[in-house]
């Protein structure tokens, strides 16, 4: 079937602000419906909040609304556009609401507007709890005996009728906002409070609990020739009771048989038919008895969902671009997928590899709540790792979440795990949290049987029995270490031969893992490796570091090979470069055809380093494929535009670690010797600074002449505390009064001089990580002892550098300025912000507005002038933010960041300046002048309008949490407003 002729206008409804249960891969799947509507010819209209997503780029839709997203305005945007269509399903939970308030209000029939991807009674009937637990026992799917409830009375009743223990689950929520379970009957009212509350239509589905039982995720996708395909399965490594984007999933589906996984397919084809989503993706998911294998239907979504992303980066089948085109018509089999260039859509992955996927939390933003997990989600963010096998993707994915681990134990961090007994670590596994694997980990090694780990957790022995030959490969390095004659150390690493290293590579071990195993679990001092160095002789010192472990490895020819993602176990020859590392034989990287930028991305979302770093990555790569580079992209977060296979040139899907960036490199530069004859195109460089804190903390480990832009030397004067401090005095620009200091006497002794109230601040920390105002001694040397502590748990660049502490200007205003320096010396200041609330409030958590509303012309000029003479000094080439004080018409610098800020999405939509973009052509030599000339950049002039950004908190999902605002970050997206 042909796509549609019959419209014309096509209105796509945006997810809105990043928040928990409803992150940044809408925007990736809103992009990539825009993209694949427009280039079948259709005019697309977009309505979205959010400035920091690609989706509301200026190009992206043929008119973009960046206006809040409730139904007055999508009203009066219908109204004025009288699309033919509206697409809802690829802007999450949100836009199915949205749709569904415009078809109440009769919008729609107003306007001769009809809903496509997927119809008013679907939507109803995935998402209304009530039609959905009919409708699969009419198709003679089980689903958990349950009853539904409108009121408090009404949950009571249905609660005594079905028994205890109890689910709760509202009808049209995201992330399980208002779900939970409840034991009695005081439970049972609490929840079902919440629940009625969370739902936009006040009902709740009341069920017996089956928290306990295995649970699996099928994406499938229908076209209107009623063809149906599974792209994915997808099972939870936890057991129902966490929210299935809390939990640890892998992909493909590890422990079912292949009649059990059929009888599931058949099960959710039946389910996508009686809902009658005819035209996209949908996600469904079944619970599975641990014992008796018994199947029910938890839920579905009608929409591309948030494991929609995992399954398009975990298979290569690009579900929502897909999903757009079904949506206008063309059926499964008409449309080719892109990775191969061969197979129809309707042809159902098949991958040779495993995908685990690793929720990031961000509790230690959220002083006194629980890390205990449940069926609301609370996770901020998630990585992924690819591998040939669950353990390797695993050590993989553990060490992609950044947070101070070089895989499952093996690291300094394990060892406060010794303090815990047999039971206590038990008791500590069955509990969901941040920590279970490593908890089950610990338990195993101790000789705790799998049986009874498998009965007290509920998760799967055949994982149990995975994390077992993580151990075995683990007890084999420490066996060197215990039979090296005299210290451990260099004596054990002697002794691991080739194969011994490929077998514990191919299990996922890290370097670092690996030398402190080899030390005898002694911690050994860690100098980062430069990237691509030549094998060396392995120096002889008792201890060995991780840069020694890399060195004999390469010597011994053990280098990391890289895989093809292709969608079909390599059945097609795939046309797109899409890697993940392994250690095999074949090495699949391609010879390069033109010289190579690497952009190094920001990593899993986290508060602090969410979606507008993956934004300056994405501008990036377009702005220098533009200009004639290949480019190529190194990240590790699934729910983001800058890890679609089209985006750069080239993808590794890799942790944004030391090793894994050396290994990446590495391959580029064999890309660059394609033969043994010639060599081929050189690798030109690699960005660090649009990524936030996770690649600049990695600029140190790259060799100077590779880093692109400001140099690292350059990034550590303005990240370290002391060092930046001194560079302000020499310049003669006004500071807090304050100094540096390394232990809390240092910081009484800097406190007593300048005053109190303190702001204390660590080296390079991103979303004002750790940071804190003060007001007394006792406080004080509190404050700076658990920054001491709590740096060296999370590792990194910041654990050993010295803090500053500066007199707290109160009652001040504070100012963020963002700017681009070239290599001739020329400063563009693209915005300068004022933020609304006084000073003391952290940036990110701060709306603001552009241009300034309340700071005269001269105290402006004044910033500029400061922020013209920061670049200079620091020599920045590429981007740099400047934070400021202003307190009785005096300006005082706070801190300066050489890379991209979380301001500069907002800057850009704000004045029509694409900086990001900006900031890579000047970072691979474009002078400002140049970019003028090609009309990139424009002198900076007033906008006839004010902008003003607001951000997003997260409390609702955590009540009792202190909602105070203060120097350290603790929201998770932004809007924009836009006005006279």
């Amino acid at each position: 079937m042909p796509k549609r002729t019959d419209i014309e206008s096509i209105l796509v409804i945006g997810s809105g602000p990043i928040v928990i249960g409803q992150a940044c891969e809408f925007d990736y799947s809103g992009t990539q419906a825009c993209r694949v509507l427009r280039s079948e010819g259709y005019r697309v209209i977009l309505a979205n909040s959010n400035p920091a997503t690609i989706m509301t780029d200026p190009d992206m839709a043929d008119r973009t609304y960046v206006e809040p997203l409730d139904p007055e305005v999508l009203t009066a945007i219908v109204r004025r556009e009288r699309p033919d269509a509206v697409l809802p399903t690829l802007g999450g939970q949100t836009a199915l609401n949205l749709a569904m308030a415009l078809v109440e209000r009769g919008v729609l029939q107003e306007t001769g507007s009809q809903l496509i991807g997927a119809s008013a009674e679907a939507i109803s009937t995935a998402e209304d709890r009530d039609r959905f637990k009919t409708a699969m026992e009419e198709i003679g799917l089980q689903v958990p005996s349950s009853g539904f409830a409108h009121t408090l009375d009404e949950a009571m009743d249905v609660g005594a009728e079905i028994g205890f223990p109890l689910m709760i689950r509202p009808s049209f929520i995201l992330g399980g906002a208002g779900t939970g379970t409840a034991g009695d009957a005081g439970e049972l009212r609490k929840m079902a409070a919440e629940g009625l509350a969370a739902s936009p239509v006040h009902q709740i589905l009341i069920e017996r609990s089956i928290v306990g039982w295995k649970e699996y995720e099928l994406e499938v996708m229908r076209d209107r020739a009623d063809n149906c395909v599974v792209v994915c399965s997808i099972e939870n490594v936890d057991p129902m009771g966490v929210h299935t984007g809390d939990s640890i999933t892998v992909a493909p589906a590890q422990t079912l048989s292949d009649v059990e996984y059929q009888a599931m397919r058949d099960d959710a084809f039946a389910c996508i038919r009686r809902v009658g989503v005819e035209t996209g993706g949908s996600n469904i998911q079944f619970a599975v008895g641990p014992t008796d294998g018994r199947r029910l239907v938890i839920e579905m979504n009608p929409r591309v969902s948030r494991s929609s992303a995992l399954a398009s980066k975990a298979t290569g089948f690009p579900i929502a671009k897909i999903a757009a085109r079904l949506a206008v018509g063309y059926t499964l089999d008409e449309v080719t997928n892109d990775i191969t260039g061969a197979t129809p859509a309707s042809f159902e992955p098949t991958i040779d590899y495993v995908v685990t996927k690793i929720p990031r939390w961000a509790f230690e933003k959220l002083p006194g709540v629980p890390d205990r997990l449940g069926t609301r989600m609370q996770s901020v963010g998630e990585v992924m790792a690819i591998g040939r096998t669950f353990p390797e993707s695993l050590q993989k994915a553990l060490r992609s979440l950044e947070q101070g681990r070089a895989g499952l134990n093996a690291d300094p961090a394990e060892e406060a795990l010794d303090l815990l007994d047999d039971d206590e670590l038990v008791r500590r596994a069955a509990q969901p949290t941040p920590e279970r694997m490593f908890h089950l980990d610990a338990a195993l090694r101790r000789g705790v049987a799998v049986d009874h780990l498998q009965g007290a957790t509920g998760v799967d022995r055949w994982f149990l029995d995975q994390l077992m030959l993580i151990v075995e490969g683990r007890r084999r390095i420490e066996a060197l270490a215990d039979g090296a004659s005299g210290a451990p150390g260099a004596a054990a690493l002697a002794r691991l031969d080739r194969r011994g290293f490929r077998a514990v590579k191919r299990l996922g071990f890290s370097d670092a893992q690996i030398a402190y195993l080899l030390n005898g679990r002694a911690p050994a001092a860690v100098t980062e490796p430069a990237a691509v160095t030549e094998p060396a002789a392995v120096t002889e010192p008792a201890t060995v570091t991780e840069p020694d472990v890399r060195a004999a490895r390469l010597a011994l020819g053990v280098r990391a090979t890289f895989k093809t993602v292709d969608t079909c176990g390599a059945e097609f020859e795939a046309r797109t470069p899409y890697h993940y590392a392994t250690y095999e034989d074949e090495d699949e990287v391609r010879p390069a055809q033109l010289p190579r930028v690497v952009i190094l991305g920001s990593g899993p979302n986290r508060i602090g380093q969410g979606i507008e770093f993956d934004y300056c990555c994405v501008h990036a790569s377009m702005a220098l494929r533009d200009a004639g580079f290949e480019t190529v992209m190194v990240n590790c977060n699934p729910e983001t535009v800058s890890t679609d296979y089209d985006t750069s040139d080239r993808l590794y899907f890799e942790p944004l670690t030391a090793e894994d960036v050396a290994n990446v490199l590495d391959a580029e530069m064999r890309a660059g010797r394609p033969g043994d004859v010639l060599p081929g195109p050189a690798l030109a460089g690699v960005i660090v600074s649009l990524g936030g804190q996770t690649p600049l903390k990695l600029a140190h480990t790259l060799p100077d002449d590779l880093v692109l832009g400001t140099s690292p030397a350059s990034i550590d004067a303005a990240e370290d505390r002391q060092r930046w401090n001194a560079l302000c005095e020499s310049l003669g620009i006004p500071q807090p009064p304050g100094g540096t200091a390394s232990t809390p006497g240092e910081a009484l002794a800097v406190a007593r001089q300048v005053g109190y109230p303190v702001l204390v601040r660590p080296s390079y920390v991103l979303g004002g990580r750790a940071m804190e105002i003060v007001y007394d001694d006792d406080r004080l040397e509190q404050v700076v002892g658990e920054l001491g502590r709590s740096m060296q748990r999370e590792g990194g660049v910041s654990a050993d550098r010295p803090v500053l502490v500066d007199r707290f200007l109160e009652d001040a205003v504070e100012v963020d300025v963002d700017a681009v320096r070239d290599r001739t010396g020329e400063v563009l200041v693209a915005g300068v912000m004022e933020h609304v609330e006084e000073a003391g409030v952290h940036s990110g958590d701060s709306a603001c507005a552009l241009p300034p509303q309340t700071l005269g012309a001269e105290v402006v000029a004044g910033l500029e002038r400061h922020v013209r003479s920061i670049a200079e000094a620091l020599e920045v080439v590429g981007l740099l933010n400047v934070q400021f004080a202003v307190k009785d018409g005096q300006a005082y610098v706070l801190e300066a960041n050489p890379r991209a800020s979380r301001t500069v999405p907002f800057v850009a939509k704000a004045t029509g300046v694409p900086i990001a973009k900006v900031a890579a052509r000047v970072m691979v030599g474009a002078t400002l002048c140049e970019l003028r000339a090609e009309g990139l950049v424009r002198l900076p002039g007033g906008t006839g309008y004010v902008a003003v950004k607001e951000a997003v908190l997260p409390f609702s999902r955590f009540p009792g949490v202190d909602t105070l605002l203060g120097p350290e970050m603790r929201s998770t997206g932004e809007v924009m407003g836009i006005g006279a």
